[in-house]
């Protein structure tokens, strides 16, 4: 048990969602849906990393902790996370050096986190400037007291969506902006997951205090809530109050956030492996591929083969954060390189590779890895569902149920409850009113579930979604129609009454040994027929001691497909030779009795 209370958990840093649920033994609907309620669309196979997994496993009251670095070093070398800390702990520690830290701003919308980046920008970076920075690449550094301070500028765009699960952990300081005048809100305490799961020191910038209806004493007592507990209450979280729009309170922020720096080590060897995350990526129209990097260890420079999950590309030119040209680029530096053959996901971890023969090789298993990842996951029609319980591949039939009003959904969820049988099961995963959502259509998607809609429509986003994702919507304007449909489906899709016909039986006269066949039975046909395509049961003393399938049939010396009553012949079988006279051979086939 953990200090709080709750039970801890060891994640890798890479799973599916189907073994995250495993694990917490939980439902992977309920884990789907509460990824989903996290801003993260998976199915079942799909992979997430550690970030998400400890966000998930926190609703269902357990702390995640990362497992052992073996498991870590495995990760790495699939190239599908961040995971350049286990990288500088296994350099020689003589051989690492300080190096600037680097933050990144969390928190909840309009909180202020690009004013307040905008500040720090423009207070610190462009003062003396003619005409500022001429080319922003979402990070650069910033001077204090004669040290430099790399941000990271993800907020807002893109890039923050996966920066905010593995950019987090690419940051050594976390600056968790606070409005005075809102509080603690949703997505802040949904940041402050991320930064715990991530294991990085925080700083809590309380801005807006310059607002007339601004509370900090309010704010505070939620922040030690949460737990953290103001270090102006005895506690061990440095909470700067500050005011972006008024650029006030910006240089105490830097100044805690060198403080929290001095305090951890950070630190790394220019001349270990390259190593990094990808900030963000683009295409431009003049220079080709575009991507922002982050190194974090080692000395990136030009003319280097860099690798990032299955982009790869030869350096050819390289900027700093002002636009300036450079050669290399050491650990903390935000840097715009060209070269790279196809874009790069933000977030990606990238690493320089002898050749760029290495590196194609490199990037094409990883393609391999993702394709065969991502085959599992083919979201099925009704039709197709209905096919799969035919086939036994599903004993379930799952439903997104939308519908008017609530009057008509209680009728419509209870009909669809009575309609489940012991061998058919129907589980509405969510039930609301309303039009259908592009939401909806994302929970039918990651969890092969068909959509149901009563007297409702769908907007373009979820006939898109619909689209894209392949599934199924079914709408009706009378009950009754809907549940008729389900229960005729339901009726098709039960498994047929199986029974077992005797064709024939014959008694085992003689054993012959034929040379590399076996045994083999000569038999004479006492009733019925035998068949070459039928099963086949011995009985001994009146007690069954085998049942498969006929591996051969003969009369005389030719193969027959069929042997009636009186006739003689030789019997060989599936996986079984210890044939002894007198033994009974029932021949057999099993028949289907439809639903009536």
């Amino acid at each position: 048990m953990s200090e709080n209370g709750q039970k801890t958990i060891e994640i890798p840093a890479s799973l599916t969602v189907r073994e995250l649920a495993e694990r917490i033994e939980a439902s992977p609907i309920d884990v789907i849906k509460q990824l989903m309620a996290n801003g993260v669309m998976a199915n079942i196979n799909q992979q997430i990393d550690f970030d998400t997994a400890a966000i998930v496993v926190e609703e269902f009251g357990f702390e995640a902790r990362p497992m052992a670095s073996a498991e870590a070093e495995e990760a790495e070398e699939t190239g599908r996370i961040p995971s350049w800390r286990q990288v500088i702990e296994e350099e020689d520690p003589a051989a690492l050096v300080e190096r600037p830290p680097v933050v990144t701003i969390l928190g909840h919308v309009d909180h202020g986190k690009t004013t307040l980046l905008d500040a720090i920008r423009e207070t610190n970076v462009a003062a003396g400037e003619a005409g500022g920075i001429t080319q922003h690449i979402s990070a650069y550094q910033v001077q204090h007291n004669g040290r430099t301070i790399t941000f990271l500028d993800t907020p807002g765009h893109a890039a923050f969506t996966a920066m905010r699960a593995r950019g987090a952990q690419g940051a050594d300081i976390a600056v968790l902006v606070v409005a005075a005048d809102d509080g603690v809100m949703p997505q802040t305490k949904e940041a402050l997951a991320h930064v715990r799961a991530a294991r990085v020191p925080l700083v809590v910038a309380l801005n807006k205090i310059d607002r007339p209806n601004a509370n900090p004493d309010r704010v505070k007592q939620q922040l030690a809530d949460l737990g953290l507990v103001p270090d102006d209450w005895d506690g061990d979280t440095m909470v700067v109050p500050v005011s972006a729009k008024q650029r006030q309170g910006l240089e105490d922020l830097l100044e805690a956030i060198l403080l929290v720096a001095d305090s951890v080590e950070i630190k790394a060897n220019p001349k270990g492996k390259v190593l990094g995350t990808v900030i963000e990526a683009e295409v431009d129209r003049a220079k080709g591929v575009v991507a922002t990097l982050l190194v974090q260890n080692g000395t990136l420079r030009v003319g280097d083969v860099v690798l990032a999950g299955t982009a790869h590309g030869k350096v050819r030119a390289m900027f700093d954060f002002q636009g300036q040209s450079i050669k290399e680029a050491g650990p903390s530096t935000p840097v715009s390189v060209m070269g790279f053959s196809q874009v790069p996901n933000a977030g990606e971890l990238f690493t320089v590779v002898p050749s760029e023969r290495v590196a194609r090789a490199k990037a094409a298993e990883r393609k391999e890895l993702a394709a065969e990842a991502a085959r599992p996951h083919a979201p099925r029609s009704l039709d197709q569902i209905f096919e799969a319980f035919k086939a036994g591949e599903t004993r379930e039939l799952r439903l997104i149920v939308k519908a008017d009003v609530q009057g008509s959904l209680e009728p419509i969820v209870n009909s669809l409850n009575e309609l489940s049988a012991e061998d058919i099961k129907i589980n509405v995963l969510h039930a609301g009113t309303g039009n259908i959502s592009e939401n909806d259509v994302m929970l039918a998607a990651a969890s092969d579930a068909i959509v149901i809609g009563f007297n409702v429509s769908l907007d373009q986003a979820a006939q898109r979604a619909a689209d894209n994702e392949r599934v199924d919507i079914r709408l009706y304007d009378i009950i009754y129609r809907l549940t008729e449909d389900i229960e005729k489906a339901l009726r098709g899709m039960l498994e047929p009454e199986k029974r077992t016909v005797v064709l024939g039986k014959a008694q085992v006269r003689a054993v012959f040994r034929i040379p590399k066949v076996g045994q083999v039975a000569g038999c004479r046909v006492v009733s019925g027929e035998l068949r070459r395509n039928a099963m086949m049961r011995v009985l001994r003393n009146g007690e069954e001691i085998f049942e498969g399938a006929i591996a051969s049939l003969k009369h005389e010396k030719d193969d027959v497909r069929e042997i009636r009553e009186g006739f003689e012949c030789g019997v060989g079988l599936k996986g079984f030779d210890d044939f002894q006279e007198g033994d009974i051979l029932e021949c057999f086939i099993e028949e289907t009795v439809p639903v009536e």
